[in-house]
């Protein structure tokens, strides 16, 4: 009886071993249904080209055209002036910007006058002597010597041997060398080359100076420069002595009116733009401030304005021919951070508004036509 019941069993196992196998291999058989194919969306506009005035909007930061950077060129100790020495310490043209104690050094150029003096002296009796035309001039340069002014020019020889002379006597190495010695204890005393306003000061008094220290800044307050970076296309519509309007970019609404001083005669080979340099004058600018040059060039006629990023390789533009994408090829006449205005498209052509994720020439779209 057992053995009745165990081969029924295998013969229900076989039986739906079998039966699952074939509903596997049916299935299998069966057709997978596709997806449908939904086409993108282009969203169009009808070109209508016209007119275009173009005004060019480039950014910039001031700084005073009129600059210097104070330097020493000789040693000592800072000493006190009329003024304090910092930041924001108005100065009028040869005031006193920085003076340096110089007594050492002066005490150096009076010995030097005075060898010179003595030198002179010492020739007198044989000019008197042997060239009697010549005593006078040097007798009376003798006699208006001023240890405490700067050492007048030598007289001017008549003769070779007057020249020769003199030459020989080491009058002419002894003047160059007190000459020198002047020249140089001038730069103990830094003075304003202008009227200006002192931006940095790097020392204090009593600080010692060392040849070669910057000591600060110091710049002409009344007019300033403002360099921006213009498209190498513009460089038709943009000229020297051109008035510019200039703004602040904080969005202020003051206005200035600027002018063109200078055009660089280099392109910037990665930007592919060119440094134009605006003069701009006014009681509220101050250097470092950024402003914005807004420049009117040449209406562009037969244009039409697009966004940026629809442009495709920088020189084509999607548009739709019978629902299908077309790339034309355009002409780039200006162009702006967020705009491009160009010309190459007929008028009504139907014009991709929107990007399209892997656009294509000759993609099946589905059309809708966006109104103005």
């Amino acid at each position: 009886m057992r053995q009745y019941v165990s081969i029924f069993i295998s013969i229900l196992i076989l039986t739906g071993a079998v039966i699952a196998y074939n509903l596997i291999v049916n299935r299998e058989k069966q057709p997978r249904p596709q997806p449908k194919k939904v086409a993108q969306t282009a969203f169009v506009q009808r070109v209508k080209n016209g007119t275009i005035a173009i005004q060019i909007k480039e950014s910039g930061r001031l700084v005073s055209k009129n600059r210097i950077e104070v330097y020493a060129e000789v040693q000592g100790v800072m000493e006190n002036t009329s003024k304090e020495f910092k930041p924001g310490t108005h100065y009028a043209t040869n005031e006193v910007l920085v003076k340096i104690r110089s007594n050492d050094y002066y005490a150096n150029l009076q010995a030097q006058k005075s060898v010179l003096q003595n030198l002179i002296t010492s020739v007198l009796p044989d000019l008197r002597l042997d060239y009697p035309e010549a005593y006078k001039k040097w007798d009376d340069y003798l006699k208006k010597f001023d240890m405490d002014k700067p050492i007048r020019a030598l007289p001017k020889t008549t003769s070779e041997k007057e020249k020769y002379f003199i030459t020989g006597k080491n009058i002419y190495t002894t003047y160059y060398k007190t000459k020198n010695l002047e020249i140089v204890l001038q730069k103990y005393t830094l003075r304003a080359p202008f009227n200006g306003i002192l931006t940095d000061a790097l020392v204090t008094p009593g600080t010692v100076v060392r040849p070669g220290q910057k000591l600060g800044e110091f710049i002409n307050p009344t007019i300033y420069e403002l360099e921006v970076a213009l498209s190498k296309s513009m460089l038709p519509e943009i000229s020297v002595g051109k008035k510019v309007q200039v703004s602040d970019s904080e969005g202020t609404g003051k206005t200035w009116q600027g002018v063109i001083s200078r055009i660089n005669g280099r392109v910037n080979t990665s930007t592919q733009t060119v440094k134009v340099f605006i003069d701009v004058e006014g009681a509220a600018l101050r250097e470092g401030m950024y402003m914005q040059a807004i420049i009117d060039a040449l209406p562009k006629e037969n244009a039409y304005e697009v966004a940026n990023n629809l442009l495709v390789n920088d020189s084509q533009l999607y548009t739709v021919e019978d629902s299908t994408l077309v790339l034309v090829p355009i002409t780039i006449l200006h162009r702006t951070k967020y705009k491009v205005i160009v010309s190459g498209l007929a008028d009504h052509t139907q014009l991709v508004s929107n990007t399209i994720a892997g656009a294509f020439a000759g993609l099946a779209v589905e059309v809708k036509t966006l109104t103005d």
